[in-house]
């Protein structure tokens, strides 16, 4: 029996922040000291980035907010609004963007009906509410009120792992299930002015998105290409726990991102994916670049640089990790998704294709998963 992830599709707010103006309101603000300055300077301008989007409509200089909460676009100050009042948006404009990917994923899944869907598997770290994001799709897709309803909250980055492999596991336990993932996450709700250099990277890093995707193991037509969920593993990295993490504060939610995580990855990215790719023994032996394609998670330019140089990738095994970084910046747990939905895309080269991803979050996490590309 083979699983497979019929359909993914994405989506994002309509608020565009440029990367150049969302540098310059950064510093200048005035609680920057000349350091701080300097480092937003680097951190923005090494960042690969061209383009993010965000559910705070504040968030632009276009912006003519009567009262702003986050962003006064009269005096280019960022505001630092309570947490309470960052989760009431993400509540808001958080449910949309489910409900959204959600609802392309469905249309998209040729042979699959609302009717069909059996379980729902939803995804974030940047907000709660209850009832959740999973009763909204529910609800707002017309699910069946006895769909089985799962959420993974507050894991980071490489949460969709786990849930594609949860939706997997609930395949292989009934062949004729149908799974909805869906991963949303509102990241830019946290940005803050600050001195902190961990404050300014996730700041000139993350943005908003969602991604979702249709599984099952039911035996339908290929119509467009597909990717066969084959094996997944999970490691712990020996160090790292202080160098990536994922708090609350009474401003936002606090990102804490060393600058020491690309070289945590750099030391222990081919430990961690021995046990993944030890499930295929057509692999043993192999270079990582013979391995078509390679779906990162782009948590920074600098951890896909580390990634390439380790394993011996060629730049175009990147590219579609660092187009996403470009377009759309990190949305953590739903970035990954993005990258696998461009793999999809690109044109067929004949046959199948083999892709490896990998995602790395707080511990230090590290995900992985081996796919194939069909059709």
């Amino acid at each position: 029996m083979t699983v497979m992830l019929r359909s993914l599709e994405t989506a994002v707010p309509e608020t565009v922040m440029v990367q150049p103006q969302v540098r310059d309101v950064f510093a200048a603000q005035p609680d920057l000291t000349r350091l701080g300055t300097r480092l937003v300077g680097a951190a923005f301008d090494s960042s690969g980035i061209d383009t993010r989007y965000t559910a705070v409509k504040e968030l632009t200089l276009d912006s003519n907010a009567e009262n702003p909460v986050f962003f006064d676009s009269r005096q280019m100050r960022i505001l630092s609004p309570s947490t309470k009042t960052r989760n009431a948006v993400y509540a808001e404009e958080g449910s949309k963007l489910f409900i959204e990917a959600g609802r392309r994923a469905l249309e998209a899944a040729d042979g699959i009906e609302a009717a069909d869907v059996s379980h729902v598997v939803t995804v974030s770290c940047t907000g709660f509410f209850n009832p959740g994001p999973d009763y909204k799709v529910v609800r707002a897709l017309d699910l069946s009120p006895a769909v089985q309803r799962y959420h993974l909250g507050f894991m980071g980055c490489y949460a969709a792992f786990p849930a594609l492999r949860a939706a997997k596991a609930f395949c292989e336990a009934d062949p004729e299930a149908v799974v909805l993932v869906v991963s949303a996450e509102l990241c830019s709700l946290h940005v803050r002015s600050s001195n902190n250099p961990d404050t300014i990277v996730g700041s000139s890093l993350f943005a908003d998105g969602a991604a979702a995707a249709i599984i099952t193991a039911r035996e339908l037509p290929l119509t467009g290409p597909v990717l066969s969920l084959d094996h997944f593993e999970t490691v712990l990295t020996p160090v790292g726990e202080e160098s990536m993490a994922w708090n609350i504060g009474d401003e936002g939610f606090e990102m804490v991102l060393g600058t020491y995580v690309p070289h945590i990855i750099d030391e222990n990215i081919v430990s961690a994916l021995e046990p993944l790719l030890a499930h295929d023994i057509s692999l043993e032996g192999k270079a990582y670049s013979d391995i078509e394609h390679w779906a990162i998670h782009p948590g920074g330019r600098s951890i896909l640089d580390k990634v390439e140089a380790k394993l011996d990738l060629t730049p175009d095994q990147l590219t579609p990790a660092r187009e996403i970084l470009r377009n759309y910046g990190n949305m953590s747990s739903a970035t990954v998704m993005f990258v696998l939905k461009n793999i999809l895309d690109q044109p067929s080269s004949g046959g199948n294709g083999r892709v490896c991803s990998m995602a790395f979050g707080p511990g230090l996490t590290v995900e992985t998963a081996l796919l194939t590309k069909i059709g």
